[in-house]
């Protein structure tokens, strides 16, 4: 916002509409339910929206959430031994950041999904995926794993499950 633009605006109402706190926010295990119920309970796993809604769905309705310009972002708890299948996001990168516990990330090969290269990140790792490019998460720990998503654009295409993923032919 240019100094023009901010020339008469309620600068507590522009403060507070940028706000999502952390008290106000909530586990969402239902988004990706389905892929549970696919697949059996180590496929659960709750959101926790702050801006957008990232590739979960349509969440418009949810006033609790600040709505997305240019990204998305949200926490993600994994239950101890859940897994994230392998998904592509085609149009979008994403990027994991670990808050809490340690989470393997892979990157498959795009032609053969059962080549990849594995990596486990900890506390205040990150890691970027480029569009296009399969990517798949494990928690090898013993506890709950949260960490951070962010999605490169305000509403990204569905994911899709790779011929390799465990959710291949799943649809929401």
């Amino acid at each position: 916002m240019s100094s023009t633009e901010n020339a008469g605006v309620d600068l507590d109402a522009l403060i507070d509409s940028c706000i999502a706190s952390a008290e106000t926010r909530y586990e969402d295990w239902d988004t990706l339910g389905f892929q549970a119920a696919k697949g059996g309970d180590r496929f659960k796993r709750a959101q926790i929206r702050y801006i957008g809604s990232g590739a979960t769905g349509n969440h418009d309705t949810d006033n609790n959430i600040i709505a997305a310009d240019h990204f998305t972002f949200s926490n993600m708890r994994l239950p101890a031994g859940a897994v994230g299948p392998e998904h592509t996001h085609h149009d979008v990168e994403e990027v994991f950041y670990v808050l809490e516990g340690e989470i393997e990330v892979a990157v498959h090969d795009v032609e053969d999904g059962t080549k990849k290269a594995v990596r486990t990140l900890g506390y205040r790792d990150l890691i970027r995926v480029p569009a296009g490019v399969p990517r798949s998460l494990a928690n090898v720990s013993d506890a709950d794993a949260l960490f951070c998503v962010i999605i490169g654009t305000p509403k990204p295409q569905l994911p899709t499950y790779p011929p390799s993923s465990e959710m291949f032919g799943v649809t929401r």
